[in-house]
């Protein structure tokens, strides 16, 4: 289910409301006090960075190993051992995560069909459960076209309210959220772009902050004019470089836009600077700041098109047949800003898993059948063992079987039936046994299509453990007095 966030403004100010389900996004906006509680949201923001997906899986297993801990401590065990005999447990939980994962990257057919499974698995917790099998969809395109990057910001996601979720594509091509500069002709074929990064706004005198000493106006104009005509050889430097289309990310003053005008240039002024690094990603294009080499070829970038097209009620810009198109857009659509938002958070996760996936290659089987499987090896090696250590190792594999408990009981099934048969078809052979949440009973994996990226479990599994250990370690809180101001 998910959670209204109200934020706690003064009265009278109108308050902030976020509607979401994703953990690391309600941890981090509520106000906590207690330290402890402050190091388990600690590590869900880490998950959020490092991996995207997994950040209520990772406090939900912390705060399973420390309730645990705490049956233990009561036992007059000591924090150490229990320490030592979860680092046991640890190894070989991850030993079992990486034997059970499987690799399909070699077969392009196969790891397209693990990327999309993933990703559905991914958004079946989120709000769009209903329409993922599109998302997922365009979750994997746009992660495809990074080819392996993995840098993120090259795909935009682009919010207008109006249609339903249904309604949201992939562009075909790059979408700019600019317009073109009157006077310009508003579509260009086959075009070389050239993309800048420079000031366009010198052709007037700037008063502010300056002080010229003069006896007449006609002093005034011939610096003016001098001005201009700096600016006139700017605008000539540039136009030595042949472009079609000229896009700056600063803006672009009357008179420099005339001149591009009328040399039949498109102008695009003040294109954000993500819009640049974004442009010129897909272009293929250099980010100009100083234009004294027009023989450099590789510094223009090139496409087939740019047009403006209406999305909702705003004009955008589309290239389209860009050179090395690695950059994407992502249009949202959906009735309201609150609802876009969390589309907007469920479908990065999506990318965000699907590009930990890509550089890792490795998944495994998601309905819990990973964390039984780990359950059932920290068993085995708890029957080994002797002494207080033993005790501390079943507790972790207490701790493991909690989680898929806790989907059971998310889903309002019996959770201590399915989860002893779940234990038992694995026990059996049944290797990719796992939790149905659609029809209450325990069933093949493969079969349903249910796969987990096996970087988001090994993150989870190694933070929440450490989390764990760390305020396991804590015997006391100490206020600290405030910090004295120096002189008093």
């Amino acid at each position: 289910m998910d959670k209204i966030l109200q934020s706690m403004g003064d009265e009278n100010a109108r308050k902030r409301i976020t509607v979401t389900n994703d953990g690391a996004t309600i941890l981090k906006s509520i106000w906590i006090d207690n330290p402890a509680a402050k190091i388990l949201i600690d590590i869900s923001k880490t998950q959020d960075e490092e991996v995207g997906d997994g950040t209520t899986t990772v406090a939900v297993m912390a705060g399973e190993l420390l309730k645990e801990a705490e049956k233990l401590v009561n036992q007059k065990i000591h924090p150490q051992i229990i320490i030592q005999g979860w680092r046991s447990a640890r190894t070989v939980a991850q030993k079992v995560l990486n034997d059970i994962s499987m690799d399909h990257f070699t077969n392009e057919e196969d790891f397209a069909k693990d990327l999309k499974n993933i990703a559905l698995t991914t958004l079946s917790s989120k709000l769009l459960l209903h329409d993922r099998e599109k998302f997922a969809n365009l979750a994997v395109e746009a992660v495809m076209r990074l080819k392996g990057t993995g840098n993120l910001d090259y795909i935009k996601i682009i919010k207008k309210a109006g249609g339903t979720l249904g309604d949201s594509f992939i562009a075909d091509g790059f979408i700019l959220e600019k317009s073109i500069s009157t006077g310009c002709s508003k579509t260009a074929k086959n075009c070389r772009v050239l993309v800048a990064n420079t000031p366009m706004d010198h052709d007037k005198i700037k008063i502010m902050g300056a002080k010229v000493k003069v006896d007449s106006m006609s002093r005034v104009g011939e610096i003016e004019a001098a001005e201009q005509k700096k600016m006139f050889d700017k605008v000539q430097r540039i136009l030595a470089y042949k472009p079609d289309v000229f896009i700056n990310r600063q803006l672009i003053y009357n008179y420099p836009e005339q001149l591009l005008a009328e040399a039949g240039v498109m102008v695009i002024e003040h294109a954000d600077f993500d819009g640049i690094e974004r442009l010129s990603a897909v272009l293929g294009s250099d980010i100009l700041s100083t234009f004294d080499q027009p023989e450099k070829v590789d510094a223009l970038g090139t496409c087939d098109s740019i047009e403006e097209v209406m999305i909702g009620e705003d004009k955008v810009l589309v290239f389209k047949g860009c050179k090395r198109n690695e950059a994407c857009s992502i249009v949202l659509r959906g009735s309201g800003a609150h609802i876009l938002d969390e589309a907007d958070r469920s479908l990065h996760d999506a990318i965000c898993v699907l590009v930990a996936a890509v550089k890792n290659h490795k998944v495994i089987y998601g309905g819990g059948n990973a964390e039984m499987r780990m359950s059932l090896a920290v068993d085995d090696l708890a029957r080994t063992m002797e002494g207080k250590t033993a005790l501390a190792v079943e507790a972790f594999a207490r701790a493991l079987r909690q989680l898929p408990t806790i989907i059971a009981d998310n889903a309002g099934y019996d959770s201590a039936e399915l989860v002893t048969n779940l234990r038992a078809a694995i026990s059996n052979g049944q290797t990719d046994a796992g939790l149905n949440m659609y029809d209450a009973c325990v069933e093949s994996m493969e079969k349903l299509g249910v796969t987990e990226c096996l970087r988001v479990k090994e993150q989870a599994l190694v933070s929440s453990t450490e989390a764990a250990e760390m305020i396991l370690r804590v015997d006391d809180i100490v206020r600290c007095a405030p910090r004295q101001r120096e002189g008093q």
